[in-house]
């Protein structure tokens, strides 16, 4: 539906999406109802079914692709320039922020136990989601690769999808304990990786076996 929208149908549809999205933060998944969220966002049972014919599971994943957009522009404007060592300090340090403030507390965990996370609407929004996250750590690498920090041999594409793979097990094991060390190993970790795998240096004029000129 949002390709037919007209600007000011798309302007509505985004405000109910938010406005949801708030609600279901607050409240939780279960316990919102279609009606608590038509108090907060203004909007009649008729008008929220013109955005949203297939009633709550649609807006339900409306909101969570709200969300995963989210999880990407909050580790802005740092995952969008890793282009030397201290904007990837800046961003681990985003990325633990983030989730710390988050908490036990998961949106898309708790909307995709909705709606169903095997369907293929929650599906592709996690593979899109993936599918950017990797790709921007990718160019980051790239960035370094071109600024002479990282080796051009580095397989980027396998890096990104590691790293990836070591910040969701560590959003994993902090969601289940509370305590964020797990995360913090694998970005620090991932970001040492790169460190290492830095170009070789050329062999100093004075080691063993070096002929001087």
């Amino acid at each position: 539906m949002p390709e037919t929208l007209t600007a000011k149908g798309r302007a509505t549809r985004a405000r109910i999406v938010e406005g949801a999205a708030e609600v279901l933060r607050a409240q939780g998944v279960a316990a919102t109802t279609l009606d608590d969220i038509r108090g907060r966002t203004g909007t009649s049972k008729s008008q929220l079914f013109h955005y949203f014919p297939d009633g709550k599971d649609a807006l339900l994943l409306a909101v969570a692709r709200y969300e995963a957009d989210r999880v990407l522009a909050d580790q802005q404007p740092h995952l969008g320039r890793l282009d030397s060592w201290e904007s990837w300090r800046q961003w681990r340090d985003v990325v633990v922020e983030r989730y710390e403030l988050q908490g036990d507390q998961c949106p898309l965990g708790s909307l995709f136990l909705q709606v169903g996370r095997a369907g293929p609407g929650a599906r592709a929004i996690v593979t899109e989601l993936m599918r950017q996250w990797r790709q921007q750590l990718a160019r980051g690498m790239r960035a370094l690769q071109a600024n002479g920090l990282v080796s051009p041999d580095l397989d980027v594409d396998r890096t990104s999808a590691a790293l990836l793979a070591g910040i969701q097990g560590g959003v994993s094991i902090m969601m289940s304990t509370g305590d964020s060390t797990h995360l913090k190993a694998a970005l620090d970790t991932g970001i040492e990786h790169l460190r290492l795998s830095g170009p070789p240096q050329a062999p100093s004029s004075c080691e063993p076996g070096t002929r001087l000129p």
